[in-house]
């Protein structure tokens, strides 16, 4: 993905090569801890919180096309348990490596491709400018893909009473006596019938069995 905006030196995520050089071969190791920029992770469901430290460790290696960059970052996310809503933490590991092309890598012995595939590619190409190169993107990408889409507190999390929501974790015995529908609208009738409109009503019965039997 090529960016014209100009990478700025001062920011944690934005690393430079001119110590490193153009020699094919030449290795780097850099270790750097950053506060994790805003929004990374899972928007709404979990994520390294913005300002939170992220330990990197980078490996940089010099190739013709450009400088391949493979790493590790270390962080703590936070998120809501999706079984009970309670707050989660979660230690993060995330491995990445990614390719960061020099401008005129193309002019150096890279094989051009078809006109048609070409736009395509420099659009999924990263850039190394001015001889830096910005980590951000392919930092989001590698946390995204080490998060869980489904965060849970605990594997065996029985998570909430579906009837009136209190947590199961907190009440294993927890249950709600379960009632006969069909008999659910008749007790609601006796229950609203005053003590006298019951009597009236066996009388009344006991009265048609009466003429009944006779």
């Amino acid at each position: 993905m090529a960016s014209n905006a100009r990478l700025d030196h001062r920011n944690p995520l934005v690393f430079d090569t001119h110590e490193l050089g153009r020699r094919p071969g030449a290795l780097q190791r850099l270790s750097r801890t950053v506060d994790a920029p805003k929004d990374l992770g899972l928007k709404d469901v979990i994520g390294v919180p913005e300002g939170a430290p992220v330990e990197l460790e980078l490996r940089l290696e010099s190739v013709m096309e450009g400088v391949l960059v493979t790493g590790t970052a270390r962080a703590q996310a936070e998120g809501e348990c999706v079984r009970c809503l309670e707050p989660l933490h979660q230690e993060l590991e995330a491995g990445f490596q990614e390719m960061f092309s020099y401008p005129d890598a193309d002019d150096r012995g890279r094989v051009k491709a078809e006109p048609a595939d070409d736009a395509e590619e420099d659009e999924d190409r990263l850039l190394i400018e001015d001889g830096m190169f910005d980590l951000e993107p392919v930092l989001r990408d590698a946390v995204v893909l080490a998060l869980p889409m489904q965060p849970v507190c605990r594997e065996d999390c029985p998570g909430l009473c579906a009837e009136c929501g209190a947590r199961l974790a907190e009440d294993p015995d927890h249950h709600h006596d379960a009632v006969d529908i069909r008999w659910a609208a008749l007790q609601g009738l006796a229950g609203s019938l005053e003590p006298g409109d019951k009597d009236d009503t066996s009388g009344a019965a006991t009265g048609v069995d009466e003429k009944q039997e006779k």
